[in-house]
């Protein structure tokens, strides 16, 4: 079997574990802390349609209607700023994202609605649900900008994977190397558990197969 190149066929085979695992071996940043899913299982991999968000000031200014702008496929990351005192995604959003094929939501920030997501099927990742409202409280500050998250620098057209387990942002430049990595990770993983059935010692087939190394960041000489 070969490894898969195509984001489509990565969606079912990659999690953000082994994505992270690799992040770590190529020395690269990219799990962004404290963003979980909205309910269990969930799972999207898709390329980033970026919003920032800032507080209202005298000036004003809307939430905004950038899912206008979202093509399908695409999962949209909101930044704002990690707030859990006003939402910035709720159930209209979630029905129209989920009629027009947008793959998924991951916020930085807090949603609501939650039922109206759940009915429609609609994925969204986020630091917390809280029903308060975001409009006269934030309005949006930039679309299609880099976003920096916990230290993780995410730009338009990056690769978001997210699932149970939370969301890791990869650089578009390096995904192939990236994914080729974390697929060579799941395989020796396969491998283990494959080895432990067969009577191995979990101790074992971990030191034969390297698994506490497979994460170590590999220097280029």
């Amino acid at each position: 079997m070969s490894a898969p190149t195509a984001i489509s066929n990565l969606a079912t085979r990659l999690s953000t574990a082994s994505v992270s695992d690799a992040l770590d071996s190529l020395g690269l940043p990219g799990s962004l802390h404290g963003i979980g899913a909205l309910r269990e299982g969930q799972r999207v991999v898709g390329r980033v349609f970026t919003v920032t968000y800032e507080p209202v000031d005298e000036a004003g200014g809307t939430v905004g209607d950038f899912l206008d702008d979202v093509p399908a496929g695409a999962v949209i990351l909101i930044d704002n700023a990690g707030r859990t005192d006003c939402t910035v995604w709720g159930g209209i959003m979630s029905q129209t994202a989920h009629q027009r094929g947008i793959a998924g939501t991951v916020i930085n920030g807090t949603c609501r609605d939650v039922a109206a997501a759940t009915a429609a099927g609609y994925p969204i990742w986020s630091v917390a649900r809280f029903m308060r409202t975001g409009k006269d409280r934030v309005r949006v500050a930039a679309v299609q900008t880099a976003i920096t998250i916990d230290g993780v620098v995410i730009r338009p057209g990056d690769i978001l994977v997210a699932d149970d387990d939370g969301a890791v942002g990869v650089p578009a430049t390096r995904w192939d190397e990236v994914a080729e990595t974390a697929w060579r990770i799941d395989r020796v993983e396969e491998v283990i558990v494959e080895a432990v059935r067969c009577g191995a010692t979990l101790a074992e087939a971990r030191a034969e197969h390297g698994y506490h190394s497979l994460q170590t960041r590999k220097d280029p000489w």
